[in-house]
């Protein structure tokens, strides 16, 4: 049995769904924010979409319209990034988490695409649960793909490196001009390994250490491939559909 997009159907349609006990997904990717010079804006709603509707081949699920607009601090000297402050991004998605709680959902996961994101949507479902005592599943892209990352050979990544330039490859092969795709670890390589998480932002004054870039990117985008992009998503897709089951042990195993 397969998954559907919410977008695709009409209300009583999702009505029956929810009361049969299909679980809504949440996917969360940006629609417009920089990736260097050679993907689209879009890349990170196209991993979401891709992602969600891999489960939805599989699983008895309801996808929820893509979150395309969030937390992305990093990006504003970028034109065209879009963002949303912090509390703002978390009252959107509680609203969205509200609404489909209040209209029957029996379980709700969140598939999330961005790394600035990860805080604010634990916020949210941390909000969630305080007020409904309601669980909400979240899987942040940094841990998707554990197999598949073995076939990683830039040096250090982030951000239109070789990892999300292989998947867009495998997933939109058209919006991606491999021809302007350069190596960019600004100064990070320079950078000493610490434990200490510091905040970082994207900008091409290679005076400011760290934060530099020239291009937007942070890794290699050169090395990136279609196979390794294929495989990847397969083995993000497969965790999700695992964990999905494994939190729904009731689903059917079609796939």
């Amino acid at each position: 049995m397969s998954g559907l997009w919410i977008e695709t159907l009409t209300w009583p349609v999702v009505g029956e769904k929810l009361k049969a006990g299909w679980p809504v997904v949440v996917p969360i990717g940006a629609r417009s924010k920089e990736h260097g010079h050679h993907l689209p804006m879009q890349t990170d709603y196209l991993l979401a979409r891709a992602l969600a509707d891999g489960v939805a081949k599989r699983l008895p699920v309801l996808i929820s319209p893509v979150v395309d607009f969030g937390y992305y601090p990093a990006f504003l000297r970028y034109p065209g990034s879009q963002h949303l402050k912090a509390e703002t991004f978390i009252a959107l998605l509680e609203d969205i988490f509200d609404g489909f709680l209040d209209q029957g959902a029996s379980n709700l996961f969140v598939i999330n695409t961005g790394v600035s994101t990860e805080g604010p949507v634990q916020v949210a479902v941390r909000n969630i649960f305080a007020r409904r005592a309601r669980e909400i599943a979240v899987a942040d892209i940094r841990r998707l793909g554990k197999a598949s990352n073995k076939l990683l050979q830039q040096k250090l990544g982030g951000h239109g490196d070789e990892h999300e330039t292989s998947l867009i490859l495998a997933i939109a092969p058209e919006q991606v001009d491999m021809s302007k795709a350069v190596e960019d670890y600004g100064h990070m390589l320079e950078e000493p390994e610490t434990v200490f998480y510091r905040p970082a932002e994207f900008t091409g004054d290679a005076a400011r250490g760290y934060h530099y870039s020239k291009t937007g990117v942070r890794g290699d985008p050169t090395l990136a491939t279609v196979d390794k992009g294929r495989a990847m998503l397969a083995d993000a897709i497969d965790e999700l559909v695992a964990g999905m089951r494994a939190l729904c042990p009731d689903l059917p195993r079609n796939g």
